[in-house]
């Protein structure tokens, strides 16, 4: 999980992993693991769930931290466009260091406050991601499905 700080990484994972959501806000400083078994068409997976440390335009995620990596999250906030910008400079770094699948996670959607992306932005980059879901940590909605979907990439592509 990549992304600026406080666009709910943390949330996300809590909510895939624990099913629940907290109002309070906890930094995480430098990476929490946790992990999730998933079933995709009769094959199981362990999930290992590095949830990173937010980065942002003064600060660059740990390159140790994606080594190894099969997939990466790359989780924005739809309140905040600098979080899209963030993601954008963090996908370019990740894409030095790896060619793993990457989904774009376009997190807070329950918030009415939403940066648009112009149609043409998300289509220039769109071809990069294996998949760009719209979630909401705090709702669920589309929770699941964003690691169901990494799963299902793994069945198809083994």
């Amino acid at each position: 999980m990549l992304g600026s700080s406080a666009v709910g990484k943390t949330s996300l994972v809590r909510h895939y992993v624990d099913g629940i959501f907290s109002e309070k806000y906890l930094t995480t400083l430098g990476v929490k693991i946790d992990k999730k078994q998933l079933t995709v068409k009769d094959k199981q997976f362990q999930f290992l769930l590095w949830d990173i440390e937010g980065t942002d335009q003064y600060a660059a995620f740990q390159p140790r931290y994606i080594r190894g990596a099969s997939a990466l999250i790359l989780v924005t906030d739809c309140t905040r466009i600098q979080t899209y910008i963030d993601a954008v400079d963090i996908f370019k770094q990740a894409r030095q260091l790896t060619d793993v699948p990457i989904v774009l996670v376009i997190n807070k959607t329950d918030l009415n406050k939403h940066w648009q992306l112009e149609e043409q932005t998300l289509l220039d980059h769109q071809h990069d991601f294996i998949e760009v879901i719209y979630t909401s940590a705090k709702t669920g909605t589309s929770v699941e499905q964003l690691f169901q979907s990494i799963g299902e990439y793994f069945v198809k592509h083994l």
